[in-house]
């Protein structure tokens, strides 16, 4: 007999708190089950959430019969969910379909039992996003709108509601009772809606809905603010009802506002910043606007005297990271902790003492990189001088009025591959709507985290729409002139095609933009519950070639510094010294690590090249390849089909800074002017490869955050910026210890080196080699060729194959080829030295050119330059260590 406790320990079957089933479609269910012969399966459902599992089955509300569908799923269903492509399939009759949009709204749940007896064989909840795409296919307005008499309407999407009133507050302060407005339900679209009064523009409001939520397994009453919030109030307690269109929230001359000039894709030249960054520590910005929007307007600011000066150099675009409403960082600025800097500087450079003193702050000192979404189309309030209500629409105009008319455009760093918080918690919004829809949920149910947030699904029609939406509200109405993708590889290929195609039918006539001059970038990393197309084709690098949205590619950025992201700390790579100049970590041979810096070299010629996957090449084996049968690390060296697929980068964000990376990277016995040169050198590969350059910035200052890996909570003292170079921030401290402990004994005797800290005259060199790099880039267009063919026919590269002088890159650039560019030279040849040693280099055709070093590089900026040298009569070349050195030959 069995002992009694035993039984009792035995887990149910079935959980109604788990999702595991899926209602695709409104006669279609699918559920991972081993189905029986002679199992009965049923649908239950209850409106006023009382459904209850016991051994018996489930008990309460109302049941519905469902059939075993044994062909499985149909094409389109096979199409849109990839991810339930083999499981049982079970059919919902015909005369039931009425019904389910009432069920919807209500507690709704599968179960199995054995027909012959009734035992039950499992019971779970729905996952139902599919159904309501299928039911409410809502195309239109949603959010604030007003009419031509400035009455507004309030639209809300919210299918499974069983009810939603409006609650409107003159103010945004919580000491009056808001007046509470019914909303009216539409059966055909799921959307609620409220027409107001004029005199409700200005108020604040949240509404209030009654929704069945799973992850409770109950009614909830939700208060909360609109997801198409337009403005909110301090720390997004209400949305607020505005009018984009008012007057009073375009500065002067802003509906007049003229583009910089932009002729091509590949004319665009990319700078990432955070704003906060931008003019906190600016002593030439007054107090009250240091880390805001309006510090932007500043126009005689360190800070915009030295981007007006990158603008005349050749920089094209502003990308600022995060600026949409995020959920991480206090926005009433009394609350704020205050970071003592002069503490911070009295430590010592190896200190372990600064990151401590602000791990408890770092939450209330008003940084962070603002990956955090909760309001997707509102400016971030904290980043405005007045962050209750509709002051940061107009200054963010102001900024991106005063950043056009520097000659910059500008870029938003958006995240619509998650959200800061799901489910009830405090700061989610998308699921206290809609529990279960927008975001991406495992065979369990449960919210993916894969990105390290609450995952979106953009696969679903209602979350792709408010991408849409979002997006045309930033291009139109705040004039944004590009969008970086964070994560762009959560996203399907088919929401990226959605979004350019939306673009692309802005006008200057009718919308007051040129939607096909914005351009798009992300992310196209492959992992997570997406991964090799999982839900749907996946925007990854591979996926996205050929479309003109571009990708960040890994290749150069791998091949120029060494290693990676994850692996590889201190090895080092083309511009970091592994060909002769091995740190103490660098175990390998000469000639080993002379035939890796062979096999980088090439990767580096295809980074140049536009990382063209179809450009020929004579590996340094040997073999005549194209790029994109060239492996190198168990990947194509090369993926793109046109030159505006490629962003070219070292350094972003995300990881340690280029300067940081060549500190940990070079031997320890190299001067700070060889770590100097060999961080040149790395950007001097991206201003010169062909696609569209990407810098991180500060680079151009050696920026440096002390070794800090992941700094977006590391407060203003990793992240701080001198715009005049006086002070360079290598140095200050060790950095924090939750992502970088492990590091801490490789960095901190380079920390308390004084003679790594970069001086004035380090960060002035780099500077003008910086801002000479994007002149020569902008004196000729062989350096910004528009298509894969173009480059094809002018560009090749010298000194490759197994016979080549290891370390040295020599490209060709001709004009003399086909249809002629706008370019001052009929040939440019360009030589970058990734040896410390002056290399030479002999070539027949030298012969046949008149090469001069590039006017740009008589200026004496860099008095190395004078050992270069290009000797017709001899055929040969000579470049200095750690250099890149242009030629031209004038028409």
């Amino acid at each position: 007999m069995l002992d009694q406790s035993v039984v009792e320990e035995q887990p149910s079957v079935g959980q109604l708190d788990r999702l595991r089933a899926y209602w695709v479609r409104r006669d279609t269910i699918v559920w991972n089950i081993h189905a029986l012969p002679n199992a009965r399966y049923e649908v239950h459902y209850s409106l006023d959430g009382s459904l209850k599992l016991t051994a018996q089955g489930i008990q309460h509300g109302q049941v519905l019969p469902l059939e075993r569908h044994l062909p499985g799923l149909d094409a389109d269903l096979v199409a849109a969910f990839p991810h339930l492509q083999g499981l049982p399939v079970f059919r919902l009759a015909a005369e039931h379909h009425g019904l389910v949009a009432k069920i919807l709204r209500g507690q709704v749940a599968v179960q199995a039992y054995h027909s012959d007896d009734r035992s039950l064989i499992d019971a779970t909840a729905l996952q139902i996003p599919g159904v309501l795409d299928d039911l409410y296919h809502y195309t239109g307005e949603l959010g604030v709108s007003f009419d031509q008499e400035k009455i507004p309407t309030l639209r809300l999407w919210a299918p499974t509601a069983r009810n939603v009133e409006l609650l409107l507050y003159a103010d945004s302060a919580k000491t009056t009772e808001p007046q509470r407005y019914p909303m009216q339900f539409d059966e055909g679209t799921g959307v609620w809606s409220v027409v107001g009064k004029p005199a409700w523009k200005n108020q604040f409001y949240r509404y209030e809905i009654d929704v069945f939520v799973p992850s409770t397994g109950q009614f909830e009453r939700n208060s909360v603010t609109d997801p198409y919030s337009l403005s909110l109030s301090t720390n997004s307690q209400h949305s607020q009802i505005v009018d984009l269109q008012s007057k009073g929230l375009q500065p002067k001359g802003w509906s007049k506002l003229a583009k910089p000039s932009l002729a091509k894709p590949t004319d665009i030249v990319l700078y990432e910043l955070h704003v906060r960054d931008f003019s906190i520590t600016d002593p030439s910005v007054p107090a009250e606007l240091r880390g805001t929007y309006k510090a932007f307007t500043q126009l005689e600011s360190n800070g915009m005297q030295h981007l007006q000066r990158l603008a005349k150099a050749g920089l094209s675009h502003v990308h600022l990271l995060p600026v949409f409403d995020i959920a991480t960082v206090e926005e009433h600025r009394p609350d704020r902790k205050r970071i003592d800097f002069e503490y911070l500087a009295s430590l010592p450079a190896d200190s372990s003492e600064q990151q401590a003193y602000l791990y408890p702050i770092r939450d209330r000192d008003g940084f962070n990189w603002g990956y955090d979404p909760r309001h997707y189309t509102t400016p971030e309030g904290s980043y405005s001088t007045d962050s209750n209500g509709a002051t940061r629409i107009l200054e963010f105009r102001e900024m991106v009025q005063a950043l056009n008319q520097l000659g910059l455009r500008v870029v938003m760093d958006v995240v619509y591959n998650h959200t800061h918080s799901s489910g009830q918690a405090s700061c989610a919004v998308l699921d206290r709507v809609v529990p279960g829809y927008y975001h991406r949920l495992d065979a369990d149910g449960n919210v993916c985290n894969s990105t390290c947030c609450a995952n979106t699904a953009s696969e679903q029609h209602m979350m792709e729409k408010l991408m849409l939406d979002s997006l045309r509200t930033w291009a139109v109405e705040y004039k944004v002139d590009g969008f970086r993708f964070d994560l762009m590889g959560h996203h399907l290929k088919r929401n990226m095609l959605a979004i350019r195609e939306m673009l692309d039918g802005l006008t200057l006539a009718e919308h007051g933009v040129d939607g096909k001059a914005i351009y798009l970038y992300g992310e196209g990393w492959n992992f997570g519950e997406v991964a090799d197309g999982a839900r749907g084709e996946n925007a990854t690098q591979h996926a996205m070639a050929g479309t003109g949205i571009g990708t960040f590619s890994d290749r150069l950025r791998d091949a120029a510094r060494g290693g990676g992201p994850f692996v590889g700390f201190q090895v080092q790579g083309f511009a970091t010294g592994l060909l002769d100049r091995p740190n103490h970590y660098e175990q390998r041979a000469l000639v080993e690590r002379t035939y890796h810096v062979a096999v980088i070299s090439d990767v580096v010629r295809l980074s140049l090249a536009g990382n063209l996957a179809d450009y020929p090449i004579l590996s340094c084996e040997g073999q005549q390849t194209i790029g994109g049968h060239l492996y190198v690390n168990g990947k194509p060296a090369a993926y793109g089909l046109r030159p505006d697929d490629h962003i070219a980068y070292v350094s972003a964000h995300d990881n340690e800074t280029l300067f940081d990376g060549v500190q940990v990277k070079a031997p320890i016995e190299a001067p700070i002017a060889d770590r100097v040169r060999m961080h040149n050198l790395a950007l001097s590969l991206v201003a010169l490869a062909q696609g569209i350059p990407f810098f991180h910035a500060g680079d151009e200052l050696l920026r440096s955050k002390s070794m800090d890996r992941n700094s977006y909570n590391s407060s203003d003292w990793f992240n701080r910026i001198d715009w005049t170079g006086q002070q360079n921030t290598w140095g200050s401290g060790l950095p924090p210890s939750a992502d970088n402990h492990e590091h801490w004994s490789t960095v901190a005797p380079l920390l308390a080196d004084p003679a790594l800290k970069p001086t004035p005259e380090d960060m002035a060199f780099s500077y003008a080699h910086f801002q000479t790099m994007l002149q020569i880039r902008r004196s000729s267009e062989l350096f910004r060729l528009s298509t894969a063919e173009l480059i094809k026919q002018k560009l090749w590269f010298l000194n490759t194959g197994p016979e080549q002088v290891v370390g040295l890159v020599v490209m060709v650039l001709d004009d003399e080829v086909g249809e002629a560019c706008d370019s001052p030279f009929c040939r440019i040849v360009v030589a970058f030295n990734g040896s410390h040693q002056q290399l030479s280099y002999s070539d027949a055709s030298f012969g046949h050119y008149d090469l001069q070093l590039h006017p740009l590089l008589r200026n004496g900026y860099d008095p190395v330059l004078e050992q270069a040298s290009f000797d017709r009569s001899h055929g040969s070349i000579s470049v200095p260590g750690f250099s890149c050195v242009v030629w031209v030959e004038q028409r």
